[in-house]
């Protein structure tokens, strides 16, 4: 295993495109749900147990090598927002281009073949992540350390927030996103119908009402 090419795929420089989503905060901040470092160590606390290890769990089973079109129906039974699910694929495409240059792989190839419209970027990050010679619990901690570390990053921007307090709130999360990376690859071993479905409603209905305003910073 190659904990070079673990640094690379998790790395925020990656160009996959999540650079332009907020995973919720921009929302939360305009609703004022968002205000300071504890409010964001808070917020994304509560993302990183919900829909963090909901996706972590996705990543590690396509990591696993389970079968694609499952994931993606399970991918899309857990995400009930049409918002967000447009998201994920649109993450989806734009991780594709990155790992197929990357990492040029048949399973990528096929991957990119069954979905020409993409897939939920949690599955092509954990089929990368396999062809990059990871394990499960590395694509579950990539996908942990975005979960929390997009918001993480839109603070600073949003809020004009300190960088040096937004990283601590990500370092007090370390022990906990290893946890969530932990028992996302436990339950991706048992198979694609242990797979955790844990929502959080109001990321949900805020997305749903980001995506109608007319002007806004990010695109999620």
């Amino acid at each position: 295993m190659s904990r070079a090419a673990l640094l690379v795929l998790a790395d925020g420089r990656f160009p996959a495109g999540g650079h332009a989503h907020s995973g919720g905060a921009e929302a939360a901040v305009k609703a004022g749900r968002i205000k300071d470092a504890r409010d964001l160590a808070a917020f994304c606390q509560g993302r990183l147990h919900t829909s963090g290890l909901t996706s972590a769990s996705l990543a590690a089973a396509a990591a696993l090598g389970h079968d694609p079109v499952e994931l993606d129906e399970a991918a899309d039974a857990r995400t009930p927002s049409p918002a967000l699910r447009a998201v994920a694929r649109r993450l989806g495409r734009q991780m594709m281009r990155a790992a197929r240059a990357a990492w040029p792989c048949a399973e990528l190839a096929a991957l990119a073949a069954a979905f020409p419209r993409g897939t939920h970027q949690p599955i092509v990050l954990g089929t990368a992540a396999r062809a990059a010679g990871l394990e499960p619990e590395d694509a579950a901690h990539c996908v942990a350390y975005e979960t929390v570390s997009g918001p993480a990053t839109a603070a600073v921007r949003l809020l004009s927030l300190d960088p040096f307090e937004a990283t601590a709130v990500l370092a007090r999360l370390a022990p906990e996103m290893d946890d969530v990376a932990g028992r996302a690859a436990a339950a991706a071993r048992e198979g694609v119908d242990a797979l955790p479905a844990v929502s959080a409603p109001l990321l949900d209905i805020t997305a749903e009402q980001h995506a109608t305003w007319p002007v806004r910073l990010f695109a999620s």
